[in-house]
């Protein structure tokens, strides 16, 4: 009884985020935080739910829902610059280099700044010939708010798409929390400029698009001076600094991150679209608030995952080997750990929902089981991910991402259309076991050092 009480003394907690190796404890110490912030986040982020529904009602927060999703496809044009950026800076700042880390900083805030303001004039000419209430399935009546509304959300998600690279360079700096508190604030000022206009507004598309486009944008304006004239100043982006011969460098990797993320956001918002198309927008929202639910145990293990991408990066760059193994063994066993709460989420569902959304929306139990699945083997896909990418081995992924992308949309439309609702959730799921397989084979490879040829690309 002692020893047990003297494990959990304050002297052991101490200990325990004091004593280590200094990577390690990088990693404990953030996801601490991460626990901290990720709470408040997931609370936060489920009230928007019901918030949201209750300003504009099932039907057009649907509407948005999907709106926002096809805009999100523009995260294309990141071209892996950001994901490039991460690891390259990370390597660089491991290195002491940290005028090529400016470099690499400013660089790639003038690319991104470059494609992203194209895209949008792009945008703006093309958007007059696009007749949104029909891409969206949505009355007549709402074309030219919708045509606005499409406005408003591609100008602050351009805004958005450069400046939340201070969240990458955070991250890449092993300080992730500091990153996770940025999109808490976004929300928490999100949340609470909805109320506000609950209670003195009618429900209006356009001022939530404004509002929820236009917070996360205020608030990474704000942090991006906040950091860059202070703990960052030595990275602060710079005309001067802009070398597009290094481009190359983020560029190699980076193309390679892009397709890969091209398949992943092809994959996940074309769902809403297709369910728009085959079921109504109010479908949109049933199929939401179960994605919403069991993103809880998605954000609890990306907790865990996020210190780790970084880590790696700088342990293979070391040669500790040793450490890496160690480290993939708690992730598996915390990934156990996630995957029986995930069980219990499937099978509290039903009193959950209605405790949350009300009695007006009901969610399938097929839908509700699927999206457990899903959220299972989304979080073992990401344990190899995070490993490989850390490491920059992706060659594998990328090649079973463009499989992957290229199998996902007619099987959810074909899976949708025989089963429903939760056919499409269930199609994602049979990619991406796919994907999963492997990916987990050659992160075991390269871990037992056994991998060699593609294998080690």
């Amino acid at each position: 009884m002692k020893s047990k009480i003297k494990s959990f003394s304050p002297g052991f907690v101490i200990d325990f985020f004091s004593i280590g190796h200094e990577r390690t404890l990088k990693a404990k110490r953030n996801i601490f935080a991460l626990f901290l912030i990720k709470g408040v986040s997931v609370a936060v982020y489920l009230a928007l739910v019901p918030v949201t529904i209750r300003y504009v009602n099932a039907t057009n927060y649907g509407i948005w829902l999907t709106l926002a999703s096809i805009v999100s496809w523009a995260s294309f044009f990141d071209l892996g610059f950001g994901n490039g950026l991460r690891n390259r800076f990370t390597e660089a700042v491991s290195s002491g280099n940290h005028e090529l880390a400016r470099i690499y900083v400013s660089t790639t805030y003038a690319i991104l700044s470059m494609i992203i303001g194209a895209v949008f004039l792009l945008f703006l000419f093309i958007n007059t010939w696009l007749d949104w209430a029909k891409i969206l399935n949505a009355p007549s009546e709402l074309a030219t708010g919708l045509n606005l509304l499409a406005i408003i959300v591609f100008a602050f998600f351009s805004i958005q798409f450069v400046f939340q690279l201070i969240g990458t360079i955070l991250t890449a700096n092993q300080q992730p929390a500091l990153a996770g508190l940025l999109n808490l604030a976004g929300s928490l000022l999100s949340l609470m400029l909805i109320v506000i206009l609950m209670n003195l507004t009618e429900g209006n598309l356009i001022l939530l698009g404004i509002v929820m486009g236009g917070t996360p944008v205020l608030i990474l304006l704000f942090s991006s001076i906040w950091f860059f004239h202070r703990n960052y100043a030595k990275y602060r982006p710079s005309f001067a600094f802009v070398k597009f011969s290094h481009s190359k460098d983020l560029m190699n990797l980076g193309i390679q991150f892009f397709i890969i993320q091209a398949t992943m956001i092809v994959m996940f918002t074309t769902s809403n679209l297709i369910i728009a198309q085959l079921f109504g927008s109010a479908e949109v929202t049933v199929y939401n608030i179960a994605l919403k639910y069991f993103s809880i145990p998605i954000t609890l293990f990306g907790i865990f995952l996020l210190p780790f991408w970084s880590a790696f990066t700088e342990a293979w760059a070391r040669s500790e080997m040793r450490w890496i193994k160690r480290s993939m063994k708690i992730l598996l066993m915390i990934w156990i750990l996630t995957s029986g709460f995930t069980v219990l989420m499937i099978v509290i569902a039903a009193p959950v929902y209605r405790l949350w959304v009300g009695e007006n929306i009901t969610v399938p139990f097929g839908l509700t089981f699927f999206m457990g699945i899903f959220a299972i083997v989304s979080n073992w896909n990401n344990v190899f991910a995070y490993f490989l990418n850390g490491i920059g081995k992706i060659r594998i992924q990328l090649f079973s991402s463009v499989i992957t992308g290229a199998l996902a949309i007619p099987i959810m439309i074909i899976l949708g259309k025989e089963m429903g609702i939760k056919g499409v959730i269930m199609g994602t799921c049979i990619v991406m076991l796919f994907n999963g397989f492997w990916v987990t084979l050659q992160g075991w490879k390269i871990i037992r050092g056994t991998a060699s040829g593609l294998w080690m690309k």
